[in-house]
């Protein structure tokens, strides 16, 4: 790097000593040819031009320099939305409970990927992560990301322009939407400065977005961009369910995560959460952030949470799009062109107890013959069509454990309305056990 800088400041002072000795070297000129009787006129003459032309500049330059005439606009507002806020920035630093776990793996693999030490510690004693934080509440509720908390046997935070660490715990976390509310003890009610939450279904694309945290354990650095799209859905949370996200050009890296994306009038918008990086292990100039409205809507669970995981439901089925099938084998077993088709449905499951059949094999006796026929296809939640497969696992995650949902179904080129009653249920579990069992 300071090669770099050495090599670019000498090729400026060769740019810059090549204008100057043009410059004498042409006013030598005119001098040596130009008839000694007019001399004094023509320097005269190149003077008063020389004012004539750059007098302005010149004069320009003498003044001194004003701070707020020579901001512009937009750069304003960005400094006094990053003084005004940045004291509700928390960095968070945590310690592997199990390093065998899948979330102190990846925040291992994304520290091997820095380049320099950013004072990570002893990686053969323990595992260490850092990541961001803010204030939402002022008794001192912290927001953060699920990723950058979970599996942690010890939590500390340090607020910005501080050097002192106060131990968290885990008020409450949500995996499936890759959020966390924890709590700091010790921390003075003064020090807290709870940012105030936006509201993001009133964003536009090309509006100003700002992010803030310590990517690769720098502390309080901030990135600007836009908001980038808002059409955007990407696997969130330990489902991966395709959620709706924002996405944003704003520099976004591995230490970002858990930190406020901020509007231009000082407002959370978003959650930073993931980059698109294209293998390369660093902002790409894609990142993508949890919409602001989904921590509202979730914060008063995560407040009354007391170290709980919050739950979501699950219908218990394994699922595909109809559409997959041809329109020969849509046809003959008298299927719509559009749904999702059930192809498993697992013992204990909210489906099960409602009566939904996946897809099953018969055997003809006479023959021997075996046939595999599709499941029930659900062509809409409480009456909402659903377009493709992902938007099932979308309408479930979003309703509450034990509200009842109708399903539109086909069987057998029939149409019927099914209720089910939503509850918690480990599809991954229950997968692997079934398995297991040879099911």
């Amino acid at each position: 790097m300071n090669k770099t800088l050495s090599i670019l400041a000498l090729t400026g002072s060769l740019v810059l000593g090549g204008l100057v000795g043009y410059d004498i070297r042409e006013r030598n000129a005119t001098q040596a040819t130009a008839p000694a009787t007019t001399t004094n006129a023509v320097t005269s003459a190149a003077t008063t031009g020389a004012s004539a032309s750059q007098g302005q500049m010149v004069q320009t330059l003498a003044q001194p320099y004003d701070n707020a005439r020579a901001r512009t606009e937009s750069e304003a507002n960005t400094v006094q939305v990053v003084k005004e806020r940045r004291d509700g920035l928390v960095y968070i630093s945590v310690t592997e409970g199990d390093s065998s776990s899948a979330q102190a793996q990846l925040r291992q693999r994304l520290q091997q990927q820095l380049p320099f030490d950013f004072g990570q510690g002893d990686q053969e004693q323990k595992q260490t992560g850092t990541g961001s934080g803010f204030f939402v509440t002022g008794g001192g509720d912290i927001i953060t990301n699920n990723h950058v908390v979970e599996g942690a046997s010890e939590i500390t935070v340090r607020l910005h322009g501080s050097k002192k660490t106060y131990k968290a715990k885990v008020v409450a976390r949500a995996p499936d939407f890759d959020l966390a509310l924890i709590r700091a003890e010790g921390v003075p009610a003064s020090e807290i400065k709870a940012l105030p939450l936006g509201d993001s279904s009133q964003l536009d694309v090309g509006l100003k977005a700002i992010a803030m945290g310590a990517p690769f354990g720098l502390d309080f650095s901030v990135s600007e961009g836009i908001i980038s799209s808002l059409e955007r859905q990407v696997p969130v949370g330990t489902k991966g369910v395709n959620q709706n996200v924002i996405q944003t050009d704003a520099a976004i890296n591995p230490g970002n995560s858990g930190g406020p994306l901020l509007n231009s009038a000082g407002q959370v918008i978003g959650v930073n959460t993931q980059i698109l990086t294209g293998g390369i292990g660093q902002s790409a100039g894609v990142g993508f952030a949890i919409p602001v409205n989904t921590v509202k809507k979730l914060l008063p669970e995560l407040q009354a949470g007391k170290g709980t995981v919050i739950q979501t439901p699950s219908l218990g089925v394994g699922i595909s799009d109809v559409a997959s099938l041809s329109a020969a084998e849509r046809k003959q077993a008298k299927l719509p062109e559009q749904g999702v088709l059930i192809g498993r449905v697992y013992q204990g499951s909210p489906a099960a107890a409602a009566g939904l059949k996946g897809s099953r094999t018969v055997t003809d006796e006479s023959t021997g013959q075996r046939t595999t026929l599709p499941g029930d296809v659900i062509t809409a939640v409480d009456g909402q069509p659903l377009a493709g497969v992902e938007e099932l696992p979308q309408q479930i995650i979003s309703r509450r454990i034990g509200e009842t949902v109708t399903l539109t179904v086909v069987r057998d080129g029939q149409t019927r309305d099914v209720k089910v009653t939503l509850k918690a249920f480990d599809l991954a579990a229950a997968a692997q056990r079934e398995d297991g069992q040879g099911q």
